[in-house]
């Protein structure tokens, strides 16, 4: 429906269906995990940070966690640096994890803060490495600077929110020797939306959700408890790239976040339908009976 034929009174209306949504998430913690398609179209973008910038001012506490790969790439490209994966993951010799530094704790954290600051809200941009928000250790030998998180710090992340910022967060981490790591920005957000006991936390991706036929849209599952998620990998339904999507979101849920929601980050004002709207985007995995 075009904005000609959307009267004031329809405005209002909209308004007032999303009151009930508005009530039950002012004053409570909303963690979004923001990465994929979302974040390369620049349409997108401004979308996203139009829904973050309208909950931030309704009073809710918006977390936003960003990874940034393909920037990443393209900068290695830049350098002369062949981008390399092993099972889905990026090697990071000691070379990519400054570039990784450089690009998401630089490039990418003060882009999404300026944007969030032109739609309104007030924005503060941190890395896993300010205030020891994220302690990791080496993962695996062979992915180098791939960081496995040790330890999550939420006061430097609560700080922000008690002082009304939106804190944006880089999933870069170091050690206690000062090496850095690069972080898998999924496994980051699940473990600090445990550490703040978010109310909810939202995962964008670029696919709608966990669909029980992967190549059907019409297929979208869009509630299941943990112990119905563990049967669809029994299944084979949760396969290939959404199995460790779906990891976080029971990782997450174990840590004390009540609802975990993989969406579709194409979908212009995907996280404005899913938390003031009936209907809702994605798939929400919630805690469950065993």
């Amino acid at each position: 429906m075009d904005n000609m034929h959307f009267s004031n009174f329809q405005r209002a209306e909209v308004l007032t269906q999303a009151l009930p949504y508005i009530k039950q998430y002012v004053g409570k913690t909303v963690v979004v995990k923001y990465g994929g398609n979302a974040m390369i179209d620049e349409n997108l973008k401004q979308q996203v940070m139009e829904d973050l910038a309208l909950l931030w001012l309704i009073g809710v506490k918006v977390v936003l966690i960003h990874g940034g790969g393909p920037e990443i790439s393209d900068m290695m490209k830049k350098l002369g640096k062949q981008p390399e994966f092993v099972n889905g993951l990026r090697v990071t010799d000691k070379e990519t994890v400054d570039i990784v530094q450089m690009v998401l704790a630089g490039k990418v954290n003060k882009t999404l803060v300026t944007l969030l600051q032109m739609k309104g809200g007030h924005a503060v941009g941190v890395s896993g490495m300010d205030g020891g928000i994220i302690e990791a250790k080496i993962k695996d030998e062979r992915l180098g600077f791939v960081g496995e998180i040790t330890k999550v710090r939420a006061k430097p992340i609560n700080d922000l929110l008690e002082k009304n910022y939106i804190p944006v967060v880089s999933t870069v981490a170091s050690d206690r020797q000062g090496n850095v790591y690069n972080i898998n920005g999924d496994t980051a957000a699940a473990y600090i939306a445990g550490a703040l006991g978010a109310a909810r936390l939202i995962m964008m991706t670029d696919v709608a959700g966990i669909l029980r036929d992967k190549d059907d849209p019409t297929t979208l599952i869009p509630r299941v408890t943990v112990p119905q998620a563990k049967a669809l990998y029994d299944e084979g339904v949760i396969s290939g790239g959404m199995i460790p999507k779906v990891d976080c979101c029971i990782e997450a849920i174990k840590a004390g976040v009540k609802d975990v929601t993989i969406m579709d980050g194409r979908v212009p004002h995907a996280i404005l339908m899913e938390l003031l709207t009936d209907e809702g985007a994605g798939t929400m995995v919630m805690g469950g009976e065993e």
